[in-house]
């Protein structure tokens, strides 16, 4: 007995349309887009805003950390993670402006290029950040163990404002790839 039930191979019955697309009417066939709802760390949400205000402090207190010292301008890594923390930090800022733009007037930022803009603007600002980090991470082993001459140097100012950077880098790598994930899922 050959015979096919409904449950194992279902068939929809369609809706009557009044209307359709050639009486005018709305068009009842025509499937909703379902939108992602917004996920905490994603742009105009309340972790989003939480991450961006990690990012800046900690860009802010590298740059802070690392100007006190004299001798930094002297070694390029240095002069590279200030310039890639500035960076960071504007860009931070700027986007934590815009977070708090979206929450008061409770709107979403979930705008194909909007989130595009800050994904590629995130990939580059985490990219250098994390460089600029990894080569003054270099220079201040090469400084304190291998020279040995952290008597001579700000060893401690280099370590803290390093780590710094790490922690804005840490704290910009999830704003990243949040955005990243939601352009690859559209």
């Amino acid at each position: 007995m050959n015979v096919s039930h409904a449950s194992v191979h279902p068939v929809e019955d369609l809706p009557t349309t009044d209307g359709g697309v050639d009486g005018g009417g709305p068009n009842i066939n025509e499937v909703p887009r379902v939108r992602m709802k917004d996920i905490q760390g994603m742009p105009g949400t309340a972790g989003g805003l939480a991450l961006r205000i990690c990012q800046f402090v900690s860009a802010v207190l590298g740059i802070c950390i690392m100007a006190t010292t004299s001798d930094f301008p002297s070694v390029t890594a240095f002069c590279y993670l200030v310039a890639a923390t500035s960076l960071q930090s504007l860009w931070s800022l700027a986007q934590a402006i815009i977070d708090v733009y979206a929450l008061l007037v409770r709107r979403s930022l979930q705008n194909y290029r909007v989130v595009s803009l800050f994904a590629i603007g995130d990939g580059i600002t985490s990219t250098l950040t994390f460089a600029a980090a990894c080569a003054s991470a270099g220079i201040t082993v090469l400084i304190d163990n291998d020279l040995n001459s952290c008597a001579h140097n700000h060893c401690l100012q280099f370590k803290t404002a390093t780590a710094m950077a790490f922690i804005s880098w840490f704290t910009a790598l999830p704003s990243f790839l949040l955005n990243f994930w939601s352009l690859a899922s559209r």
